[in-house]
């Protein structure tokens, strides 16, 4: 088959591939659809993720079941599925406490050795271990774009609001939108919070979370900090999402929010930073961590995005092959494209 295989920093290839087989009797078996180019491909694309050359990469899919172990029961042979961006055992510690993100047997489609050596889904077929929680049927009338995002992308934005516990009438910024953080901009919508505050510094973004609801700030030519004051009777943000990854919105996120507010990071941190632990203490604030709990959020998700409450849709801004992946990931680290999806 063919599959997007990681050779080195900035180097990614289409090779042709051994087909995967099932192995255990929970594994079932996808021809791939649709799949995707997220930033945490991206992460790998610049090498500040390690992996193996040669992996395939990849962690978004939606597609048709090819076969099934004799265990699966949640879907059968023919179903269009969509797949989370990780597998959970769904019996350990910390699946029993529905912490599905911290399986200890979990492991994470396209990352590498490191994070369980499951080949990824940028790919014409993947192999879909524990596909009883992992796999879900794709509603009917849902696009498999729309889908796409339920596996990882809307279900990181929606698992960032939820651990900010953001309610009806609270306030959230949102830094940093790109899909995750545009996302999260809806869910904190959809959830009812009275002022969502989007911050970045390309127009276009800006210009799509101020269409989803959120007021629009621009980080370099605004005052981030006095929008959010005056929008929250001067005590800040009730709670902000950092979906960008980096020292300095973090930092910024600890600023914006309120005296005994919380820090949702859903951005991705590979890599040792300083932060003022001073701001943290003095203002009481909570910091929610880690990879997003997309399994235990599936559902509602899925059923959000079938009623319309949620929709992905307008950041799908490139459609693109399989064999086009070199170029969709020159594209995308150039920041010219917002998502992109391939057709194997």
């Amino acid at each position: 088959m063919r599959a997007v295989t990681f050779q080195a920093p900035g180097e990614v290839r289409v090779d042709e591939v051994p087909d995967p087989e099932l192995s255990a009797a929970a594994d079932a078996l996808i021809r791939v659809e649709a799949t995707g180019v997220c930033g945490s491909d991206l992460h790998i694309y610049h090498g500040r993720v390690e992996i193996e050359p040669g992996f395939v990469i990849g962690h978004e899919f939606v597609g048709a079941v090819v076969a099934v172990g004799a265990a699966v029961t949640a879907v059968r042979e023919g179903d269009r599925v969509l797949g989370t961006y990780a597998t959970a055992c769904g019996e350990c510690f910390f699946c029993r406490r529905q912490d599905f993100h911290k399986c200890d047997r979990g492991q994470v489609f396209g990352h590498g050795a490191a994070l369980g050596g499951l080949q990824g889904a940028q790919a014409e077929l993947l192999l879909v271990p524990r596909a009883n929680l992992t796999l879900r049927r794709v509603p009917d009338g849902l696009t498999d774009e729309v889908a796409l995002f339920a596996g990882d992308v809307m279900g990181t934005g929606y698992h960032a609001v939820a651990e900010a516990g953001i309610g009806p009438g609270e306030s959230l910024a949102v830094l940093g939108l790109g899909p995750v953080g545009l996302c999260a901009v809806q869910a904190a919508v959809a959830a009812g919070a009275g002022t969502v505050i989007a911050v970045d510094s390309v127009p276009e973004r800006l210009a799509m979370a101020e269409s989803f609801g959120a007021r629009a700030i621009h980080l370099t030519e605004e005052d981030v900090r006095g929008a959010v004051k005056e929008a929250t009777e001067g005590r800040g943000a009730d709670a902000t999402v950092d979906a960008v990854g980096h020292a300095d919105a973090l930092e910024l996120a600890c600023r914006l929010t309120r005296k005994a507010g919380t820090v949702s990071v859903t951005g991705v941190y590979a890599e040792r930073l300083e932060l003022h632990m001073g701001i943290v203490w003095i203002k009481a604030l909570t910091l929610k961590t880690g990879h997003a709990n997309v399994i235990k959020h599936l559902d509602p998700v899925l059923a959000a995005l079938a009623d319309g409450t949620l929709d992905p849709a307008p950041l799908v801004t490139h459609r693109m092959s399989l064999d086009d992946a070199p170029e969709a990931y020159a594209i995308y680290d150039r920041r010219e494209a917002l998502k992109i999806l391939l057709s194997p």
